[in-house]
């Protein structure tokens, strides 16, 4: 279930994932919903393109490190790479 991040208090989250578009950001997003694993997305830039590299913006999601084994492993299950890995 997606929260603020101050639902998770002093806890260092992890990346989860990078969600470039929009619509790979929602799948995620359903996808951990689904799975019972609570999140917490935030904006941020980061740098994109081969031969034209610009600052782009993307969704980025965070889970607690307990949760990250097994948020990785429901977000392989539908296709999608795990940041970090």
């Amino acid at each position: 279930m997606r929260r603020d991040a101050e639902f998770f208090g002093d806890q260092e989250l992890a990346l989860l994932y990078i969600g470039k578009k929009l619509r790979h950001a929602l799948a995620v997003e359903e996808i951990l919903t689904r799975a019972g694993i609570d999140y917490a997305v935030e904006t941020d830039t980061y740098v994109g393109g081969i031969i034209f590299r610009a600052e782009r913006v993307g969704a980025f999601v965070y889970v607690a490190p307990a949760a990250l084994a097994a948020a990785r492993e429901a977000l392989r299950a539908r296709g999608y790479d795990p940041a970090n890995e």
